[in-house]
């Protein structure tokens, strides 16, 4: 979910040597937008360019437009100390942040993954 966000999405994880168990394993490094992470619906961000034209558009109501994510760094902190396909896992508290101000966290992680640290 993404702080901005009006919609939950879904961490797309590409099996790339990742896979440890029946479901793959996401690191730091799953964080391109529209490949690992999908838009959140609408997006309430007033730093979000098209969130901004619309609200000056309606005369500064804010406006929530399609959240397209833009997230150019990496998931932080991860787990340093279990490294999947050479980087560090995601874990509980992994969070990404977007360019435009949100911060994305997985809120419902898969029942069937494990736990670490």
């Amino acid at each position: 979910m993404c702080s901005f966000g009006m919609a939950p999405s879904a961490l797309n994880v590409l099996p790339q040597n990742k896979t440890l168990t029946s479901a793959p394993l996401a690191n730091i490094m799953d964080n391109k937008p529209m490949v690992n992470i999908m838009p959140f619906g609408m997006c309430t961000c007033p730093s979000n360019p098209t969130v901004a034209a619309a609200t000056a558009a309606a005369l500064g109501v804010l406006t929530p437009m399609p959240c397209i994510p833009a997230t150019a760094a990496p998931w932080a902190p991860g787990c340093p100390t279990v490294l999947i396909a050479g980087n560090p896992a995601l874990n509980n508290t992994s969070k990404l942040m977007c360019s435009y101000g949100g911060v994305i966290q997985v809120t419902n992680p898969m029942a069937n993954t494990i736990q670490i640290p």
